[in-house]
């Protein structure tokens, strides 16, 4: 079979809310699938029934989406055309799609993306943090210390930091935002398109007070933007760390404490300074 006789994956975006976002050309292309590999059939057939399309769904996800590449392969090769959709935004963003997208680019299928809603996009346009650099994290870990390891591992970046948060861990988050990286500015943006969104602008221990007085600002899925690491002053990128720890150390500053005050003023993780104070204590 020649490559223009064979089908084409289209990875398409979908809403992340508001139904009225899907695109014409998105519309289309699920209207002349020959099947579509949906995150959740359930949810992907209410979108199908408000557009008034009937097409055969099939389920794809993290737990069979490796299952599912063989199937769809073969489906491409007689012709057929495919279309990829999560249940809401872009497909592979933190949603399933990377496996059967590598697998069949590698394989010599045409791949189309049909671009439309993603939250992470949607989220920075209305922020106000710098976007001429960011890195997306997607989820942080579940658990804190992990959660917190992999703040400490950003805390020197520059660049704003996105990540993607579920109600139930949104606290959790913002608490272990303000223990690793501080003061920083943080804006949660808070279901987007949706009748109830809303964008939350402070520190994130501001952010856990208005929860605490409002708690339905912590419900509802959630885009986290937090601000970069500042350019270090000159003056302070001169000063001694170890200096700075063995005289905070010699006025009886704990270890803890001696460790967060010099990676505020240094930068750095937090983690390797505690180390070094700890080394210092016990050798003086």
């Amino acid at each position: 079979m020649t490559e223009s006789s064979k089908g084409t994956l289209y990875v398409v975006a979908t809403p992340i809310g508001n139904l009225e976002d899907l695109s014409p050309r998105a519309a289309g292309v699920l209207a002349g699938a020959a099947v579509i590999a949906a995150e959740d059939t359930r949810h992907t057939a209410r979108l199908l029934r408000h557009l008034g399309i009937e097409r055969p769904l099939l389920s794809l996800h993290e737990h069979n989406e490796a299952g599912r590449v063989g199937q769809l392969s073969a489906r491409l090769d007689q012709g057929e055309d495919v279309a990829l959709v999560s249940d809401a935004g872009t497909p592979l963003i933190s949603d399933p799609g990377f496996v059967l997208v590598r697998a069949l680019r590698e394989s010599g299928h045409r791949i189309v993306p049909v671009p439309g809603p993603c939250a992470l996009v949607a989220a920075l346009s209305a922020a106000g943090l710098p976007t001429d650099r960011f890195v997306f994290n997607g989820f942080l870990p579940a658990k804190r210390g992990a959660r917190r390891n992999s703040l400490e591992a950003l805390s020197e970046r520059a660049e704003t930091l996105v990540f993607y948060e579920s109600p139930h861990r949104i606290r959790d988050s913002l608490e272990d935002i303000a223990a690793v990286l501080g003061e920083r500015r943080v804006v949660l943006a808070r279901e987007l398109t949706k009748t109830f969104e809303t964008f939350l602008d402070g520190s994130a221990e501001q952010l856990l007070e208005r929860m605490a007085q409002d708690p339905d600002q912590a419900r509802g899925e959630f885009v986290m933007m937090v601000a970069g690491a500042p350019p270090r002053d000159a003056d302070v990128a001169s000063l001694d760390g170890q200096a700075i720890l063995q005289a905070l150390l010699a006025e009886g500053i704990g270890v803890k404490q001696a460790a967060a005050v010099v990676s505020r003023l240094l930068g750095g993780r937090k983690k390797a300074w505690y180390e070094l104070a700890l080394s210092l204590k016990a050798d003086g």
